[in-house]
C-alpha cells in the first residue's frame, strides 16, 4: 500500500549535457539531502563496519586504505568517510568519480583525487581499490546497464562494495516534496528527487538485482531516512 510501482522515469541530471552550473547547483541540494535524510550516514556506517572488522595490521599501516566513490557528486560521502576513518586511526585515501569533467573537478576539494569516468567502464585495474561505494547511482540505470555497473564495482574492489539506494515509498515521496520547499531546493532538484524515489527499490529488489549481477553473497539492510544498503565482498562470488 505504501510502496508505489517502480517507474523508469527521466532525471535532468541523467543527461551529461546538462549545464554544469545547473548540475552543481542541484548537487548542492543532493549533498544537503544526504546529510539531513540519511544517505551519507547509511554508506559511512558500512565503511566504518568494514574498517573496524579488519584484523590488526590489515589496514597496512604504511599505506592508506583506498575508497572509490562512483557518482560522487560534490564528494560529500567520501569526505565524511575519510573523517570517520581518521577518528579510527585508519588512514583512508579517497577517489571520487563523475562522468562529467566539470563535476569531477568540483569534487576535488572534497576528495584526495577525482576522475572523470564512465561508471560502466571504470579506468581501474581488477581488485585495485579496497572499498568501492556507489550511493544513489544504481537507480539511474536499468536492466543490463545496471548489472554492468554492479559488475564493474565488483571487478575493481579488493575488499568490499557498498551500494546505497533509496527505499521506494509514498512516505518518502511526500516527505521530500514537502521538505524540498522548506529547504529551498532548486526545481530541478525537486523534480529529480521525486523521480529518484519512484525509481528506487525495495530491499528484496535490490538484493536480487545485485545477486544476479555479481553472483556474490549479499548483505542488505534498511537504514533510517528510507535508505537501503547492499554490501558484499567480491571474493564471495560463486565460481562460474
Amino acid at each position: 500500500m505504501f510502496t508505489p510501482a517502480r517507474i523508469r522515469g527521466t532525471e535532468t541530471l541523467d543527461d551529461p549535457s546538462t549545464d554544469p552550473t545547473l548540475a552543481l547547483r542541484s548537487l548542492r541540494d543532493v549533498a544537503l539531502s544526504n546529510r539531513l535524510f540519511g544517505g551519507r550516514r547509511a554508506v559511512v556506517l558500512e565503511v566504518r563496519a568494514i574498517l573496524c572488522a579488519l584484523p590488526s595490521g590489515a589496514a597496512h599501516p604504511h599505506r592508506a586504505m583506498s575508497l572509490l566513490d562512483i557518482g560522487t557528486g560534490l564528494g560529500d560521502i567520501p569526505q565524511a568517510a575519510q573523517r570517520m576513518a581518521r577518528r579510527l586511526h585508519r588512514p583512508l585515501s579517497t577517489i571520487g568519480a563523475e562522468i562529467v569533467p566539470e563535476l569531477a573537478h568540483a569534487a576535488r576539494s572534497a576528495c584526495d583525487h577525482a576522475v572523470a569516468a564512465d561508471a560502466q567502464r571504470l579506468p581501474f585495474a581488477d581488485a585495485s581499490i579496497d572499498i568501492v561505494t556507489c550511493s544513489q547511482v544504481l537507480h539511474h540505470f536499468e536492466g543490463a546497464d545496471a548489472e554492468q555497473l554492479l559488475r564493474e564495482c565488483s571487478r575493481v574492489a579488493r575488499t568490499a562494495v557498498i551500494v546505497g539506494e533509496i527505499r521506494r515509498s509514498w512516505w518518502a515521496f511526500a516527505g521530500l516534496w514537502l521538505s524540498s520547499y522548506a529547504l529551498g531546493f532548486h526545481p530541478v532538484s525537486r523534480h529529480d528527487g521525486m523521480v529518484s524515489i519512484r525509481r528506487g527499490y525495495t530491499r528484496v529488489e535490490l538484493h536480487d538485482l545485485v545477486a544476479r549481477a555479481t553472483g556474490c553473497r549479499i548483505m542488505t539492510r534498511t537504514r533510517r531516512g528510507f535508505r537501503l544498503v547492499a554490501v558484499w565482498s567480491p571474493r564471495s562470488a560463486t565460481p562460474a
